[in-house]
């Protein structure tokens, strides 16, 4: 079994900058619910980017968001992994993403660290994937 963490986009503070800003404009109010709002952002991105991952094992490849197991798909049924910028929501913490096409229509985008060796471990399982990174 492999373990692959999602790559992780500097836009991924962004989203959060109005209400950790909201906080520390609380704090020198003198309001203590701002550090509460600080600690809750900071809890989240931590949370989020330990726990987003994509599992190689056997011949399953498992993305992983949060608690949940978002798709667990069959290694001999991915057809087709190309490179996208897609903004379409998906278990991924990066816009330098992979689509990757199983099945007949399905697809999924992730955005593993090591992309290299995870299409590398891939292709070691599945060597029929077309691979157009």
């Amino acid at each position: 079994m492999k373990i692959y963490k999602s790559k992780i986009d500097w836009w991924l503070g962004l989203i959060l900058v109005y209400p950790i800003f909201r906080s520390i404009a609380s704090i020198i109010q003198g309001e203590w619910i701002g550090y509460l709002g600080i600690l809750l952002c900071l809890l989240f991105i931590v949370f989020i980017s330990k726990s987003t991952r994509y599992i190689i094992a056997e011949n399953q490849l498992i993305v992983k968001c949060m608690f949940i197991v978002n798709d667990r798909i069959e290694i001999s049924k991915i057809r087709k992994i190309e490179k996208t910028n897609s903004i379409l929501s998906s278990p991924a913490l990066s816009l330098d993403r992979i689509a990757i096409k199983f099945n007949k229509f399905d697809e999924v985008y992730i955005s593993p660290k090591e992309k290299q060796s995870f299409l590398n471990d891939l292709l070691e399982i599945n060597p029929n994937i077309e691979v157009k990174v």
